[in-house]
């Protein structure tokens, strides 16, 4: 399955990934963006993985650390960075900021602040897709908190019902904000409460993003082939808090030390030359990458800022005049 992995791309992707919400929290740091800043970091192998099993037409749906799934989708970092700062060129021209990136026409259909609000709206776009006889598909992100919301349930029972080519994918970060997963799950795994629905689910690791594409490779061909819904829980870790300036307490040291032994980029770095890039091949796809995201905040941050009257588009019906009807 890996033979047919484009390599070079996600070896970018992941780094645009790392680098870009490394330069969020020096952002969170200094207080220059207000608002609350969730940072992907330690997840990033899921999104590449996942997205790299996807065909760009495919739909997806994200949660409010929303930033490596739409590098992962190929939104522009450059419409990202402008979006954080609030900025008219940002995807939702700075009225969503971090917590709700989307761009259509990348198949993103949205960043969602509530929790599990995801796969139902996902599950909206695969069963349309499915009826209009057409072969995409769609992917909902969420973690591993999501299962304790009612809508979540009735999405997967809904999707077994309809056979709905959907992918639920369960990224396990190890917390649902500040409680550690053993805590709040009645069950070992996420993917054991799919069983009631008789939905396909499989626990992957999450820390690798050849081990995730060559999970969600699989799963996405069945259901462009006609089959229904699948749940993949990749297991990945946390590094950074629930929001940037979270103080953690309640991630044990030692417990991120031992995670950072596997860090997505590290194995990443290891398996360079395995996946055929060799260092000088290596370093200067870093190297390029770490401009394009320098470029795209120093972009941003020179654009214009919505004017107030802004506020008011899109919100209301703006009918011609007497083309106003009533029921």
């Amino acid at each position: 399955m890996l033979d047919d992995a484009p390599v070079e791309w996600m070896y970018r992707t992941l780094f645009r990934i790392r680098f870009f919400e490394d330069r969020v929290q020096e952002l969170a740091r200094t207080n220059a963006v207000p608002g609350y800043l969730h940072t992907y970091l330690g997840s990033e192998a899921i999104a590449v993985g996942v997205m790299a099993a996807l065909r760009q037409d495919d739909w997806i749906t994200s949660t409010y650390r929303s930033h490596g799934h739409a590098i992962a989708k190929n939104v522009s970092l450059y419409s990202i960075a402008a979006e954080i700062h609030g900025r008219t060129t940002g995807t939702c021209q700075g009225r969503g900021g971090s917590m709700h990136i989307s761009d259509f026409d990348k198949g993103m259909l949205g960043a969602l602040g509530i929790v599990a609000a995801g796969p139902p709206l996902a599950l909206g776009a695969a069963l349309q897709e499915r009826r209009s006889g057409s072969d995409r598909i769609a992917a909902s992100f969420f973690g591993d908190g999501a299962p304790h919301n009612g809508v979540f349930h009735e999405a997967a029972g809904l999707a077994k019902q309809w056979e709905a080519p959907v992918l639920l994918v369960c990224e396990n970060n190890g917390y649902a904000e500040a409680t550690a997963t053993d805590w709040h799950l009645n069950t070992d795994t996420v993917a054991d409460m799919m069983s009631a629905y008789a939905i396909p689910a499989e626990t992957v690791d999450g820390m690798d993003m050849f081990t995730v594409y060559a999970a969600a490779k699989p799963a996405v061909n069945r259901m462009r082939a006609g089959g229904g819904p699948e749940l993949i829980e990749f297991l990945s870790y946390r590094f950074s808090g629930q929001y940037e300036g979270d103080n953690q307490a309640y991630q044990p040291p030692e417990e991120i030390a031992e995670a950072k032994k596997r860090d997505p980029v590290l194995l990443a770095r290891e398996r360079a030359a395995q996946m055929g890039l060799n260092a000088e091949a290596l370093a200067k796809i870093e190297a390029e990458v770490h401009q394009e995201v320098d470029d795209a905040f120093a972009a941003a941050e020179k654009d214009p800022w919505p004017e107030p009257e802004d506020a008011l588009k899109d919100v209301y019906v703006d009918y011609p005049e007497g083309q106003i009807r009533y029921a």
